[in-house]
């Protein structure tokens, strides 16, 4: 069954979240899996165990509690999110192979701009000599998976300074442009998510 993608362009979060978790109610064993591409407008979001003391400043930056997993990070313009919603029973998944197949689908695609990175087994998410440029956070209900990763790109970090980010006081963050690599979000949305439909299909 074809995998649909769907690209959404710059979207507030709360109105995205909510069709997520309506398609995942509503799923049959016809419903097709769907890769959703697309920005956040700037928002703080806090995952089911997301401590309000991780929220050190959050200023005039919305903050929603999610029903992801992980603790609180920050989306806004210039990060790709990319969204995976899919069938883990149909697929024979388990929650952490598909932790690993996310993971490994940032480090494929980062690989081809000439950046290393890793994951982190004890703290999920993509590294880069130590600091955090990609993120997973996901919800598995009805055998199905929602939410998905976030993948710095071009943005404006500053937000981060404003809270733990993952829920640890000292993580750093960075993005591709630190490496004077200069693409638009879409276009890096490209090997994203060539990487994860090739994980999926193998």
């Amino acid at each position: 069954m074809p995998t649909t993608i769907r690209e959404l362009g710059v979207q507030p979060y709360e109105p995205i979240w909510q069709e997520m978790q309506r398609l995942t109610q509503e799923r049959t064993d016809q419903t097709h899996d769907e890769i959703w591409v697309l920005e956040h407008l700037p928002v703080y979001t806090l995952g089911l165990n997301g401590k309000q003391e991780h929220l050190l400043n959050p200023g005039d930056i919305p903050v929603i509690q999610s029903d992801r997993g992980g603790q609180v990070t920050y989306h806004g313009p210039g990060q790709l999110i990319v969204y995976t919603l899919l069938d883990i029973k149909r697929r024979k998944l388990g929650i952490r192979q598909l932790v690993t197949l996310l993971e490994q689908s940032m480090v494929t695609a980062l690989a081809q701009f000439g950046v290393t990175a890793t994951a982190n087994p004890q703290a999920p998410g993509v590294y880069v000599d130590g600091k955090k440029i990609g993120s997973i956070g996901i919800r598995i209900k009805n055998n199905a998976s929602y939410h998905g990763i976030s993948l710095n790109n071009n943005m404006d970090l500053t937000p981060f300074d404003h809270i733990n980010t993952c829920g640890y006081r000292d993580l750093q963050v960075t993005q591709l442009a630190d490496f004077g690599i200069d693409i638009s979000t879409a276009d890096l949305a490209i090997p994203v998510v060539n990487a994860i439909n090739t994980s999926l299909y193998s």
